[in-house]
């Protein structure tokens, strides 16, 4: 998970905006019926995926 979310913004030189959910940052995050711990895939399939924000704002909300 580490490498998903907070790698990339830091090679990228982008992490004191994103990568993690912290006070000022832009949340741009999904939220799955399913844990991706217990499998990652859920995160791949459409029907898994109950929100999905961009900037703070959702724009898949099935919760």
């Amino acid at each position: 998970m580490t490498s998903g979310t907070l790698t990339a913004p830091r090679l990228l030189g982008v992490d004191d905006r994103q990568g993690s959910l912290d006070a000022g940052k832009t949340a741009d995050f999904v939220a799955a019926d399913q844990s991706p711990l217990r499998d990652i895939g859920s995160l791949g399939r459409p029907e898994s995926v109950v929100l999905v924000a961009q900037a703070g704002a959702p724009c898949k909300n099935l919760l």
